[in-house]
């Protein structure tokens, strides 16, 4: 269920105009907003982070060297070495021997995982956590397309997931862009029918993760985009597997909401509840602002600890703000 505050007209008016600008309600998923990620590719950048291992031709550098398309260094001729790669003017110049080495180019399926759980079916200012990683998800299959890589990967909810091998060109996004909206819907449906939290939907997520390793092929590029708060010792399992192996990349996503309590002048008394358990608060109260405030923070940081301990590389976004106007703030860096 969103939670909206009841904003100073200004502030309602700004949060109109952000949803009319991402073509969206901020709830429901469509092809159009998806879409307008094509022109905005060029904000990220996905070059490889680390080296990668691999036989495969293609756009990424790997640490063998041998007969490719990049040019690496010149070294003194060795038995064995290919005659075809002597530099002569090198050896025509030192008076010895030398041959021309290269970095072989190999091609990085880049997969991304898309949880669009029940969890992630909320938002108290601007989108529902679940559209923000739509939005993301459609951002990063844009960016990969136009480098040429082969995009794949999961998108699942609460119940149900669906498998995307990698495929190039449009087609591939297209396909992974009307797999989100469809996965989307269905979580809403699943959620309106099931109002209280379902304990299988953790141990689905878990499954998941798994699922993420054995598709993950070596040297691939594993966006997984979540809030994390389904992540168990299992799932880092999986998880510590995936980095061995590929780059994995962790979005967390978090609603303002998640982090610290709306203002208030004046103390009020709200319900809120997490679909089983129900609790009063006092907006309003300093003390109970600080202590909200202070849970939220242990809570985020044992989940980035642990994720950061199996290896992965973290990114944090907002859904209360747009995700180009937070990578033009500086969450970019992050990135490139």
């Amino acid at each position: 269920m969103m939670w909206f505050r009841k904003p100073e007209k200004i502030e309602q008016q700004n949060t109109e105009q952000q949803l009319n600008e991402l073509a969206t309600d901020g709830v429901n998923l469509s092809l159009d907003e998806l879409m307008r990620y094509q022109s905005k590719s060029s904000l990220i950048n996905i070059n490889a982070v680390r080296n990668l291992h691999g036989k495969m031709s293609g756009n990424y550098l790997a640490r063998s060297k041998g007969r490719g398309m990049e040019f690496d260094e010149v070294r003194h001729y060795q038995t064995g070495d290919d005659i075809r790669a002597i530099d002569w003017r090198v050896t025509a110049r030192t008076g010895t021997t030398h041959t021309k080495l290269f970095r072989e180019e190999i091609e990085r399926p880049v997969q991304i995982i898309t949880d669009l759980s029940h969890n992630m079916l909320f938002g108290s200012k601007l989108l529902f956590k679940s559209v923000q990683a739509a939005h993301l998800a459609a951002l990063v299959a844009w960016h990969a397309k136009s480098r040429g890589d082969r995009i794949g990967g999961i998108v699942f909810n609460q119940q149900q997931h669906t498998e995307l091998k990698p495929r190039s060109r449009q087609q591939g996004v297209l396909h992974y862009l009307n797999t989100l909206i469809a996965t989307h819907k269905s979580s809403i449906e699943l959620q309106h029918k099931t109002s209280v939290h379902d304990a299988k939907a953790d141990l689905f997520f878990e499954e998941n993760c798994l699922r993420a390793r054995q598709i993950s092929r070596p040297g691939s590029l594993v966006y997984f985009i979540t809030d994390g708060h389904s992540i168990s010792q299992e799932a880092i399992r999986h998880l510590s597997s995936i980095s061995q192996h590929c780059e994995l990349v962790m979005c967390l996503l978090s609603d303002p909401l998640e982090h610290e309590l709306p203002e208030s002048k004046t103390k009020v008394n709200v319900s809120i509840s997490d679909g089983i358990n129900q609790q009063q608060l006092t907006l309003g109260d300093t003390r109970t602002a600080d202590f909200y405030r202070y849970k939220a923070e242990v809570f985020n940081q044992t989940i980035e600890q642990s994720l950061t301990k199996a290896g992965a590389r973290l990114l944090h976004f907002s859904a209360g703000q747009s995700i180009e106007h937070q990578l033009k703030d500086g969450v970019a860096s992050w990135i490139r």
